[in-house]
């Protein structure tokens, strides 16, 4: 009627609704609290020297011959795959600032979205909206050291977190000609996601196998056609060149290579020892993530093959265990109080880390008590534990993670 406004309906609120986003707001602002206060400021530094070395590889010289001298590793190289620095090139181009702005905002709207995936079936499978759990497990992603390390050094682990995520989430579950791409895609960037290709094999998943494999080759190969030169030189020198990715002994190396070295620093270990405890790890640890896969646990065969690709790699620094998350996930999930232990001191371990609190020097230095061994490889020990006690839950989680419908909240 004229002169009449219209009066908009009161908002409803469902009961408990508003507690919950207290405590998802309150969650949230203490995460942000803690990284402010006491995350280790990298100043981006692996973001920069990549933004370097491919400036230096667009004025013409060698991408491989790049090198940064460094008060812990002695020179830094870019150690890429050529693939990656092809999908990098155009940061060549754009102001440093703009591109750490960039890879931020990236970051965290990739922990955002891991968090929605990795919490969608549990808050389905549980009746509960799938924002509470997401929102519940986003400041917790924020605030563990492997984000932390990502952010401030200015990684690019989310990109691989988000493609490997993508075939096991979406493409395999409903068996999508392109499921195992993600996987393939993330192995050209980087070598380590290679071994999600061994557990589409384990769990017998012939086709996402065949497509990670390929996707991998045709990728190096376009990689290879655009630069040829420095594709011969990655493959046939720089791959094998182990003194560019750094000492095995800093701690910051989480692999099971460098909990042997820093045993016996600076001498090297005896490779036969490292070799032994691999093929132990990968048997133990793709055993039961193919029966927790046959059990219709997927995440956790996921999160185990993450584990072992960690523990098993030569070089592991922090930022590349992301997978402590989903191993949360599972383990809060599953509710036994064993499992829930476990959750509370993988958490413990991940948010303390191995780098924040405490500064090991730059000289090689053999581990000297016990203390020293569980701080030092706080995280090999972790993985190990999970490897060997992460739950397979009978629950049917192999179903994909379909948007919510109309009225689900």
């Amino acid at each position: 009627m004229p002169g009449v406004q219209a009066v908009a309906p009161p908002l409803k609120i469902k009961p408990g609704t508003a507690r919950r986003v207290a405590l998802v707001t309150a969650l949230t602002a203490a995460s942000v609290a803690f990284i402010w206060l006491y995350a280790a400021r990298r100043d981006f530094f692996d973001l920069r020297i990549y933004v370097s070395a491919l400036r230096w590889w667009a004025d013409g010289h060698p991408l491989y011959d790049y090198a940064q001298p460094d008060r812990v590793q002695g020179e830094l190289y870019f150690t890429y795959p050529p693939f990656a620095a092809l999908l990098l090139r155009p940061f060549a181009a754009v102001p440093v600032g703009v591109t750490i702005g960039f890879f931020c905002v990236f970051t965290v709207a990739a922990v955002a979205v891991a968090s929605w995936w990795l919490t969608a079936p549990v808050a389905d499978r549980r009746g509960l909206p799938r924002w509470l759990l997401a929102g519940l497990l986003f400041p917790v992603a924020l605030a563990v050291e492997p984000t932390r390390e990502t952010y401030f050094f200015g990684q690019i682990n989310m990109v691989l977190v988000l493609l490997i995520l993508a075939d096991f989430c979406f493409g395999s579950p409903r068996k999508w000609f392109w499921a195992g791409a993600g996987v393939g895609l993330a192995t050209a960037i980087k070598l380590f996601p290679g071994i999600f290709i061994l557990y589409f094999l384990v769990t017998r998943r012939w086709r996402e196998a065949a497509v990670s494999a390929l996707t991998a080759v045709g990728a190096t190969l376009l990689a290879a056609a655009v630069a040829p030169r420095d594709s011969w030189q990655f493959w046939t020198d720089s791959l094998f060149s182990t003194e560019r990715v750094g000492r095995t002994d800093y701690t910051g190396n989480q692999s099971l290579q460098g909990l042997l070295a820093r045993l016996v620093a600076p001498d090297e270990p005896p490779k036969a020892w490292w070799l032994l405890l691999v093929v132990v790890v990968t048997a133990v640890g793709m055993l039961r993530a193919a029966r927790a896969f046959r059990a219709g646990d997927d995440l956790s065969g996921v999160t185990l093959t993450g584990l072992v690709g960690a523990l098993v790699s030569p070089i592991t620094w922090p930022h590349h265990v992301f997978w402590f998350l989903p191993a949360l996930v599972v383990l809060v999930d599953s509710g036994r109080r064993r499992d829930l232990a476990l959750a509370g001191g993988t958490l413990a371990v991940a948010l303390y880390g191995v780098n924040t609190f405490i500064d090991w020097g730059v000289a090689p230095d053999p581990t000297r008590t016990v203390g020293d061994f569980l701080l030092r490889n706080l995280y090999v020990l972790a993985a190990l534990a999970l490897v060997a006690l992460l739950p397979a839950r009978r629950v049917g989680l192999r179903q994909p993670v379909d948007p919510p419908r109309k009225g689900q909240n």
